[in-house]
């Protein structure tokens, strides 16, 4: 009989584990009886949890979806400008839980999945869309509607393509490079454009 109130931990060490797992790896060539493993719980366990790998999956992405959400709020907390709140994102981003080794591959192999689960694809949708609408907000505030839209999709085109970059190094990755960049291509942009 499963202990009560056993199962939350239980599919948090899963996650954990496949966070390891997928970054140990660098891809999603892991299994579920390795993942278990590593949480410390058997196989079938894990698959009665998660039914399958995709859905094991797809739970760590939204996991890691709310943790960046929770470090978005947090930053933004002490945003009192649009280009601080431009600055607290980007911050947010690149944080400690999200730009460390095992994080930047599980995210890396979040958007393969993507191209071949409806379900990641939607989630990476809403990953997406919070992104674009945090940064357009601000970037409204600061420029004309065109101009914002077109900023935020480049300052989102960079997290994203500096995570990839990242995982593709196979080295540790520079969190205050990465934000230096960003920022710099969001002030760039910023001094082309006419004010709203």
């Amino acid at each position: 009989m499963p202990k009560l109130g056993m199962e939350p931990i239980r599919r948090k060490a899963l996650i954990d584990a496949a966070i390891a797992a997928i970054g140990e790896r660098g891809s999603l060539d892991v299994t579920v009886s390795q993942i278990a493993r590593r949480a410390g719980v058997s196989s079938g366990l894990a698959h009665h949890y998660f039914g399958n790998k995709e859905q094991l999956i797809v739970a760590t992405m939204r996991h890691l979806l709310t943790e960046l959400l929770v470090a978005v709020r947090r930053e933004l907390a002490g945003a009192t400008t649009p280009r601080a709140r431009i600055s607290a994102i980007v911050r947010a981003n690149f944080g400690p839980e999200q730009f460390d080794k095992a994080t930047v591959a599980a995210w890396l192999a979040f958007y393969v999945l993507a191209q071949e689960s409806d379900e990641a694809r939607r989630l990476w949708r809403v990953y997406a869309r919070r992104l674009s609408s945090n940064l357009n907000g601000s970037l409204k505030r600061l420029t004309d509607r065109s101009h914002a839209a077109r900023i935020a999709t480049g300052t989102a085109a960079m997290i994203d393509g500096l995570y990839i970059r990242c995982a593709l190094a196979g080295k540790p990755a520079d969190a205050r490079e990465a934000i230096a960049l960003v920022e710099d291509y969001v002030d760039v942009e910023l001094r082309g454009v006419p004010a709203s």
